[in-house]
């Protein structure tokens, strides 16, 4: 008789809790990112680990730049689907937001924890373009005697390079645009422009032209073309 009890007790919840979260992912994948929240975190009450909720919490909470609730859903979804690369970036991409927040003595104390959460998800995933270009972020603004280094940026790239040649050019044209060599970035982006041939790539070679290269004829004929494509 009690488990009979209990049975029609847990039914109308199980029910409640799969008609509230599908109101909750409508409601997300419409973009009302305030009014799914409070859904979804009604959810969650009644199924603590449930994967896909949490996960939308996490992708909330990184849309209204929490950045610190958003590490919380990520390393939470990190410790229940270990082998899920993503979970592991998008922790790191929290942290690594979160420290451009803080003074730089505590940004420093999250850089570890930036860097193995990005290793990792090259670990799962070697084709994991993000975590590649987060990683050569780090390296390149890190001064050097807390980790900085230009060559373990430039080895992330050569990665890139392997299996994505548009990011692998982008890559190193960032590495070069950042330490001022700027007529080798253009080269890379230049590169970079003609095999992708999109907004990004772009952009990327327009602003070198308008802003660091101080040459607008240059950077007018470029988005003439582009705006023939």
């Amino acid at each position: 008789m009690k488990k009979l009890l209990l049975f029609f007790l847990f039914v109308p919840i199980c029910i409640w809790s799969q008609s509230n979260f599908e109101k909750g992912e409508k409601l997300f994948q419409s973009k009302k990112y305030d009014e799914a929240q409070v859904i979804l975190e009604g959810v969650l009450k009644s199924k603590p680990l449930d994967i896909k909720t949490m996960e939308y919490l996490g992708e909330i909470a990184a849309h209204q730049k929490a950045w610190v609730k958003g590490a919380e859903y990520f390393k939470k979804l990190k410790e229940l689907k270990s082998a899920e690369a993503d979970y592991y970036f998008k922790y790191g991409g929290c942290l690594a937001m979160r420290a451009t927040e803080v003074n730089k003595i505590k940004a420093f104390t999250m850089v570890d924890d930036m860097k193995q959460a990005f290793e990792k998800a090259i670990v799962l995933n070697p084709k994991h373009v993000q975590a590649r270009w987060a990683l050569i972020e780090i390296y390149l603004q890190l001064p050097g005697i807390l980790g900085g280094s230009e060559s373990k940026a430039m080895a992330y790239s050569n990665e890139l390079a392997q299996f994505s040649p548009v990011d692998g050019y982008l890559s190193r044209g960032r590495i070069e645009e950042y330490f001022k060599r700027y007529t080798l970035a253009e080269k890379n982006y230049i590169k970079a422009n003609e095999i992708g041939k999109s907004k990004v790539t772009f952009q990327k070679l327009y602003n070198l032209y308008l802003n660091k290269l101080k040459d607008p004829k240059k950077a007018q004929e470029l988005k003439r073309k582009f705006d023939a494509q």
